[in-house]
């Protein structure tokens, strides 16, 4: 009994020594970020844009892996059963990381049971635009024309479950109306049908109709983020009309639940300085994004809200993607 409490004794502190260890070498290996869509989007292109200086900060080479499939379901199991060794990051979206879950009837992952919350990334605005044949200026105006329609309005999105059509679910539960849905495959068939007048609304992100409203060949009713932005200082926000209506895409970093506290730390804190510097604002900013860089504890308490937000709006739509 005595020898085998002495030899607890010593092996717990070699543990702790042994983990120490290991995080203060941190990293020996190149390191992979992956992005569980295909390249080009914005989420890889951001990434794109801080994986070289990340690699420079930790002293080895940064990778950006595209898995994608499955709405992303496929590259976020990945990396859940990657191993927890700092070795295998994750970028995902408020869909990836938010939506998917309840969207979906089975998933192979808990987001938050098998990852740990490191920074959120960037914030991205979206804005609910109408083509100029419809005659609405502001939110009160659509409000009481979908009201006065009775469920004969519609708004397109870039399919079922998708950040545009939840936010457009958003604004119907907090105006109480109900809009009909047209989902598309993907953003661009969608805005060619809003630009021809074929359907009459639908959300984007700034970066994506900023142009067209900047042009007049469509209105910018509503910002659907919580404060108005500086490229459309005169378009305000939804929720100053409708409290609690605000949906934003976002970019988030994680990683498998079980990587050491300490390689989570070296990892949070050498890509939040990327994050934060001036010229990757500039160039993030340039991307339609704003960056954010919150502490692992502000990222965690938003992510868990955000989950809780977009299931109360899938459940009340009843929207299922399978």
């Amino acid at each position: 009994m005595k020898s085998s409490r002495i030899f607890w004794l010593c092996a717990v502190p070699a543990a702790m020594c042994f983990q120490y260890a290991g995080a203060q070498t941190y990293p020996v290996k190149p390191i992979r970020i992956v992005v569980a869509f295909p390249p080009g989007g914005g989420t890889d292109i951001v990434t794109r844009l801080i994986a070289p200086r990340l690699g420079a900060a930790l002293g080895q080479q940064v990778v950006v892996e595209n898995r994608a499939g499955a709405d992303g379901i496929l590259g976020t199991d990945l990396v859940a059963k990657s191993a927890p060794d700092g070795y295998t990051l994750f970028v995902g979206t408020a869909g990836n990381l938010a939506i998917n879950q309840t969207l979906y009837s089975k998933v192979p992952f808990n987001i938050e049971r098998d990852f740990a919350a490191l920074t959120q990334v960037v914030s991205v605005d979206m804005m609910l635009t109408v083509h100029p044949s419809l005659p609405v200026k502001n939110v009160g105006e659509l409000v009481a024309l979908a009201k006065a329609r009775k469920g004969d309005l519609n708004y397109g999105s870039t399919g079922i479950g998708g950040i545009p059509h939840l936010a457009m679910e958003l604004f119907n539960y907090t105006a109480g109306t109900r809009m009909a849905h047209i989902p598309y495959k993907g953003g661009a068939p969608a805005l060619s049908d809003l630009l021809g007048g074929h359907i009459p609304m639908m959300v984007q992100s700034t970066v994506q109709g900023l142009t067209s409203v900047k042009s007049g060949r469509l209105r910018a009713v509503a910002l659907l983020s919580a404060k108005r932005a500086a490229l459309l200082p005169n378009v305000p926000t939804a929720s100053e009309s409708l409290p609690d209506c605000v949906a934003s895409n976002w970019y988030g970093l994680v990683v498998p639940v079980n990587t050491p506290a300490a390689i989570q730390k070296r990892i949070y804190e050498e890509y939040v300085k990327v994050v934060r510097s001036p010229d990757m604002k500039e160039l993030i900013a340039a991307q339609g994004a704003e960056s954010v860089g919150s502490t692992p504890e502000e990222f965690s308490a938003f992510l868990k809200s955000e989950i809780a937000k977009w299931a109360r709006i899938i459940k009340t739509a009843n929207v299922r993607a399978d």
